[in-house]
């Protein structure tokens, strides 16, 4: 049964700018660059039937090519952080995207998912760490930012680990109009069965 996520990848160039801000925080688990996306529905854990219905709505998505950058770095949890992340600047192309991704998960009977859209890349897992030792790693790293990178494309994503951060496999992939997905991305993972069984 996959654990199943739609995605946006954050190319090289990023991954090595978000690379950067790692270590100078005692009890938290990076993420690996390779790792590194923006989520935009989480499914969870699915039976390969519904996995195949989700699949084939993707099918249908039709929205341009967009421009974001990276930018900013907070935390999740309050007074109990679990979560470092790296912002994404506004972009209404984004939320255009997403909320067509989530209307038609929708469309087939799945729950809305409760959480508001964040878009992120979660930088590493807390465990133990207090938040006066977060607030001192955030305010060294503040004035984060990548260069605007173009999302060509968005993706299936699979994780087969219970406790999170990968590593993840793109199972499918679906090219934005107007984008030319193989110069930003290795096409490698886009040639997925659509299978989910």
């Amino acid at each position: 049964m996959p654990r199943l996520f739609t995605a946006l990848e954050v190319p090289r160039d990023a991954a090595m700018s978000l690379s950067l801000l790692r270590g100078g925080l005692p009890g938290a688990r990076w993420v690996d660059g390779e790792n590194y996306h923006i989520t935009l529905r989480f499914f969870g854990d699915v039976e390969g039937h519904v996995a195949d219905e989700i699949a084939n709505a993707l099918d249908r998505v039709r929205r341009p090519a967009f421009t974001i950058s990276l930018s900013g770095v907070g935390a999740f949890g309050g007074k109990k952080p679990h979560a470092l992340w790296a912002g994404v600047s506004a972009s209404p192309d984004l939320f255009t995207l997403q909320s067509e991704i989530e209307r038609k998960c929708q469309r087939l009977g799945l729950p809305a998912d409760p959480r508001k859209f964040v878009p992120h890349v979660t930088l590493a897992r807390l465990r133990n760490v207090g938040p006066h030792e977060v607030a001192a790693y955030l305010s060294s790293r503040g004035n984060f930012s990548t260069a605007p990178f173009r999302v060509s494309r968005f993706v299936l994503m699979s994780a087969r680990e219970v406790t999170g951060g990968g590593p993840y496999v793109v199972e499918e992939a679906w090219p934005l109009q107007g984008a030319n997905i193989a110069s930003n991305f290795d096409m490698a993972g886009a040639e997925a069965s659509r299978s989910f069984r």
